[in-house]
């Protein structure tokens, strides 16, 4: 089932967890399990709480899920750098998904600011 086009933040955060569910795989099969359940775990909770905002009771809960998603966001672009300075992650790999978690992040940002401010 493909999301509609016009919904750039659930689009890229479904193809980032993508991404993430992909890395996450390598890496256990690489036996490194600790980090990449925290990668994994973070870099999907993002698109999780964006798709559940879109279904929010209120304009309290929608902002709620979306600064969870922020926060998550954070979180995986903390795990990505280290997996990537420490070399576990080649840099190759890691560098488009970081900068499609820092788009997102920067996404969220905004909207988080624009719908405290409205």
């Amino acid at each position: 089932m493909k999301e509609p086009k016009d919904n750039v933040i659930v689009t890229k955060s479904y193809k980032l967890a993508l991404e993430i569910v992909k890395i996450y795989i390598n890496l256990k099969n690489s036996k490194e399990f600790e980090i990449s359940k925290q990668l994994l775990r973070s870099g999907t909770s993002i698109g999780a709480n964006i798709q559940e905002s879109q279904a929010a009771q209120s304009r309290k809960d929608f902002i709620h899920k979306l600064s969870i998603s922020h926060k998550e966001a954070k979180e995986t672009i903390y795990w990505l750098r280290l997996l990537s300075d420490s070399s576990i992650l080649s840099k190759s790999v890691a560098a488009p998904v970081l900068e499609l978690t820092i788009e997102i992040d920067k996404i969220l940002a905004s909207i988080l600011l624009t719908t405290k401010n409205s």
